[in-house]
This record gives C-alpha cells, structure tokens and sequence, in this order.
C-alpha cells in the first residue's frame, strides 16, 4: 500500500516537472502567467480605484485580495487545457505505454499549476506593494493568506482537470471556464463590498466560495479596514474554515472523478 503510494507520488512529481519544463519551452505560457496579474492590478487601481469608496479604508488594499482571487482561480484553468492539449496531440497514449501510476498525470497536473500561481502570486504582490497596497498582519498570517490562496486554487484546478478530460479541445475548455469563473469572480466581494449589490446578488454573493477566499485573504493580510462593518452571514464571518470546507469537498469529489475518467479515457483509446 505504502509502496504503492510512494510510486504513484514519484510518478506524479515526474509529470509535474516535465509540465514545469514545458514554460521554458512554451515561452507565451510564461509571458501569460507574469503580464496578466500586472495588468489586472494596475487597470482595477488606476482605472476603478477612483470610482469606489471603501469606508474607513483603501481601495487598493481592498483590491488586492480579490484580484489573489481572481487570478489564482483563473490559472488553475491551465490544468484542464493542459490535459485537454495532451489528449488532443496523443502525449497521453505515450504516457499509457509507460510503467506508470495511472493517477499521475492528473496529479502531476495540479500540482505543476501551483507553480504556475506561486509565481503570479510573486508578482502581483510586488506590483501592489508598487500601488500602495501593504500586508499589516506580519510575516506568517502573509504566509497562511497565501496558503489559503494557493489550496483554493488547487481545489480549482481538479475541477479543470475533470473537464478537461471531457472536452474536445483547448479552445471549448477555454470558453467554457471563462464564462463559468468571469461571473463567479465578479459576483463576490472581489471588487465592490457585497452590501452594493442588489439584493439576490448580495445574496449569491455572500455564499460564494471566491467571497470566502477573498475575505479570508484580507482578513490574513490585515486589509479589513477599522470600522468596517461586520458580515452578517457564517460564511464570511468565519471565512478560512468556509473555504476550506469547499477545498475539502472540491477535492474529495472530483479528484476521484478526474482519475475515473482518465481510466476511462485509456480504455477507449
């Protein structure tokens, strides 16, 4: 069982690599992963910041943890046109010629597109210290802000993982997760307070995990400002354990998904 468990690990950690090379190789990968988080910081300071008032508080500091938010469940989306690029072009028939874990491609998936985030993460947190945005929480509530980030994300990523195994191509997996993440990243507190939202939006929004991990983001930075006013609601009240909570469910439901469907997708082939 051990033994069994160290070789799909190994074998996963060899898949992860190979997807990491693969940025030096793909350089518009890289280019994607670095501009992008730049220029949603500075178009939401520079063009939205003026327009917003956060009572009590910065608008850039407010921003930040939902722009966190917002990229990291957007680079998660690597995974699913990652698989759905390799079953497109037949590397995943060389992998099933390999004395290999069948669960490792989809674990060395994820884990590969933490990397991709760790390193937007780096550099949208440099950008907004440039704008103005600070970490008031000291070094290790940072650490576990980002933690927080990062194991959200990766909960993301098998969902991505599960679809990208079902579609076609790159082009309908793109599509598709962009018009499922654009709404549920703007329906949330990632760019204006939920109380400005109408009612049934305020609603959605209060019980929508990328809220939770964008309260909790702020809350670990130390970006809620003094005075502001308290949520009424246990999701955003207790926004770590809310988000881990649906970490938790996330993986446990379509980790084991995205493997049954990459069995299913060998014996097909």
């Amino acid at each position: 069982m051990m033994e069994g468990i160290r070789l799909m690990l190994a074998d996963g950690a060899t898949v992860a690599r190979r997807n990491v090379i693969k940025i030096k190789r793909v350089p518009e990968v890289l280019v994607f992963v670095l501009i992008s988080p730049i220029m949603f910081v500075l178009l939401f300071v520079y063009v939205f910041g003026n327009s917003i008032d956060i009572p009590g508080g910065s608008y850039r500091e407010f921003l930040m943890g939902g722009i966190f938010a917002q990229t990291v469940i957007f680079g998660a989306t690597f995974t699913g046109a990652g698989l759905a690029e390799d079953m497109q072009k037949g590397i995943i028939d060389r992998f099933r010629s390999l004395p290999m874990s069948r669960s490792a491609v989809v674990i060395g998936r994820t884990a590969s597109d933490v990397v991709y985030n760790t390193l937007s993460l780096v550099i949208m947190t440099l950008t907004g210290l440039l704008v103005g945005w600070r970490i008031h929480n000291g070094f290790l509530s940072a650490l576990a802000g980002f933690a927080v980030l990062l194991l959200f994300a990766y909960a993301i990523s098998w969902i991505m993982a599960y679809i990208g195994l079902l579609v076609p191509s790159v082009e309908v997996i793109n599509n598709a997760s962009f018009m499922v993440i654009f709404p549920l990243t703007f329906i949330a507190n990632t760019f204006v307070p939920v109380e400005n939202l109408p009612t049934p939006l305020r609603i959605f929004a209060e019980w929508n995990p990328v809220s939770a991990v964008t309260q909790a983001a702020r809350e670990l930075f130390g970006n809620i400002p003094f005075g502001a006013p308290e949520p009424t609601v246990w999701s955003l009240q207790n926004p770590v354990i809310y988000t881990l909570i649906w970490v938790v469910l996330f993986i446990a439901i379509f980790a084991p998904l995205s493997v049954r469907r990459y069995k299913k997708a060998r014996t097909k082939a």
